[in-house]
């Protein structure tokens, strides 16, 4: 838990004196765009490590 109030922080504070609004609007798409293609990736990676993949 101390974890998760930790990153909210970090994110919370990175966007505190960014700029514009439409500035921040911007950068607080692209942080979720990485974070949801990133949780995609890291699930087709699990997927496939799951179901015997080889990668070789």
């Amino acid at each position: 838990m101390k974890n998760v109030l930790l990153v909210k922080e970090i994110y919370s504070n990175g966007f505190k004196n960014l700029g514009t609004k439409y500035v921040k609007s911007y950068f607080k798409f692209f942080s979720w765009f990485c974070m949801a293609s990133y949780a995609i990736m890291l699930y087709a990676f699990v997927f496939r490590v799951s179901t015997g993949f080889n990668f070789g």
